[in-house]
């Protein structure tokens, strides 16, 4: 996935948790234990693929680095 997507699905993610503290699901552990991992293993994919993409756009501008 683009940082951009995953970017979005975060997104999407934080506002699933404000409406289940809403309606009250914050009570339900499970659920929110579910919902807060899918939200920290995305934001790390999220990093990972704007490093590379970052990494990628540097080396197609300027070429690899090397020493």
């Amino acid at each position: 996935m683009l940082a951009t997507d995953l970017k979005s699905h975060i997104q999407e993610l934080e506002s699933e948790r404000i409406l289940a503290s809403l309606h009250g699901l914050n009570n339900d552990t499970a659920y929110m234990a579910d919902l807060t991992d899918e939200i920290t293993v995305t934001r790390h994919a999220y990093v990972s693929a704007a490093v590379t993409e970052i990494a990628t756009l540097r080396a197609e501008l300027s070429g690899p680095q090397v020493g």
